[in-house]
Parts: C-alpha cells; sequence; structure tokens
C-alpha cells in the first residue's frame, strides 16, 4: 500500500479529545488534522515529534488533514490510523502473503455473526468451509525489547469478539484472530495483562476453545505499507 499523494512530514503539538492533533507542518503553518485512533496510543505519541499526515482537498471536511504515521520516543515508527489494517490485511490475504490463511475461494468484509451481534472483519470461504478473521492493530511498544503488546487500553469490545470467536471455534468453525502490527521493530506480540486483563484472559480461553492467533509485522515508511512478515506470539508475556 503506497500513500497517494505522499505524506506530508510535520511536527506534533498536541493530541486532545482523542480525535483532534495539533501539528505544525515543515513550513511552519499550524494546522487541526483527524486522529484516526480510539485506543490511548501508549508510549507513541510524543509532543515536538515527528508525524506524517495525508492532506484533504474535500472543501466538505471540517479538517484538512489525517494523522498517518508518527514516531515514538524510542525511534520506531507507528501507523496512528487504525482503518489501514484491515485494507493492509487483505492486501495481503489476496497476494497470499498470510500463508496460514492462504487458498480461499472468496472474501467477504464486515459479515455479521454471533452470539453478541458482532461483526468480523473477514470471512473466508474455503472448500472446506469458511474461517472468521478478527483484526487488530497493534502499536503499543516499549523500551528495550522487540515485544509488542495489545490493547494499549481496556476494550470490552475487543474481548466481545473473542468471545464470538471461542463460540465459533466451540462449533467447529475456524476462527482465527490476527494481530497486525503497525510498529516497527517488533518481533512478537503478547497479550497487555498489566493494561487489561479481562482481555488477556479472554485472549488465552478463546485459544484453549480453539481459536487461532496470529501476528503479522509491517514495513512502514512515509511512503508505503506493507504486510512482510510473521511474528511470534507469547501467550504467556
Amino acid at each position: 500500500m503506497r500513500f497517494h499523494p505522499p505524506l506530508e512530514e510535520a511536527r506534533l503539538i498536541r493530541r486532545y479529545k482523542r480525535f483532534l492533533a495539533d501539528i505544525e507542518t515543515v513550513d511552519g503553518e499550524l494546522l487541526t488534522i483527524h486522529c484516526p485512533n480510539t485506543g490511548s496510543m501508549l508510549n507513541c505519541q510524543v509532543e515536538g515529534g515527528q508525524v506524517w499526515f495525508s492532506r484533504s482537498n474535500d472543501p466538505k471536511r471540517k479538517l484538512p488533514g489525517t494523522w498517518e504515521i508518527g514516531e515514538t520516543p524510542q525511534g520506531r515508527l507507528f501507523c496512528v490510523n487504525t482503518g489501514r489494517a484491515n485494507a493492509l490485511v487483505e492486501e495481503a490475504l489476496q497476494a497470499g502473503v498470510i500463508s496460514e490463511l492462504s487458498g480461499f475461494t472468496a472474501l467477504k468484509r464486515e459479515v455479521a455473526y454471533g452470539q453478541e451481534k458482532s461483526r468480523i472483519d473477514f470471512r473466508l470461504e474455503y472448500p472446506s468451509g469458511p474461517a472468521y478473521v478478527e483484526v487488530k492493530s497493534v502499536t503499543l511498544g516499549f523500551d528495550g525489547t522487540p515485544v509488542a503488546a495489545f490493547p494499549d487500553a481496556v476494550t470490552q469490545r475487543g474481548a466481545k469478539h473473542l468471545r464470538e470467536l471461542a463460540h465459533l471455534a466451540r462449533d467447529g468453525i475456524r476462527a482465527v484472530q490476527l494481530y497486525c502490527v503497525n510498529l516497527t521493530g517488533i518481533e512478537a506480540v503478547r497479550p497487555a495483562d498489566e493494561i487489561d486483563s479481562a482481555y488477556a484472559d479472554a485472549l488465552r480461553e478463546a485459544v484453549a476453545c480453539g481459536v487461532e492467533v496470529l501476528a503479522y509485522g509491517v514495513r512502514l515508511s512515509h511512503e508505503e505499507m506493507l504486510i512482510d512478515r510473521r511474528l511470534d506470539v507469547l501467550l504467556n508475556g
């Protein structure tokens, strides 16, 4: 996935009200742009840090741009826009990069399912039956370790999705939790017990029920994003 038009560079002044960010471009222009991330962005955002944003010329938009990429205090790049994760995963699925999920005959997005009235990110059709794939974007990293964690804030919705996947797995239907790690310099992913122990417990329970857990890393720059490697999953930290 390449950025068209190219992203513009700026400096972060502050993020506030979750979805707003004030920035200063390299030309000294002060802008308020959209921050498309519902999480805390823990250990990611830093005032004065480098950011890259996409600019919109749509006169109907309230804000002139969208924060796409940032640089963490540790010098890693991370994707702010969580909406990119599903597009990246779909691109990788179609290209056969995610080998564990190759060979499907059809792909459907946002399919209603489950006992709690959820929507799955992808339903893949195989001759042997369907596979339900839930995607989560991971950006939480820590100093001195190549292990990322999810979630970066308490997520009841995330735990709900794991329960739904577990119900499928118990019924003999293939269910997959896929972590799309939008953070450079990472080799493995773990549940963030210290942030949301309920989610971490739900993940381990889902695995015990037969849910598959996969993690893939993203090659990330201000020019392109591309899923390119399998990462380890450390269920017990």
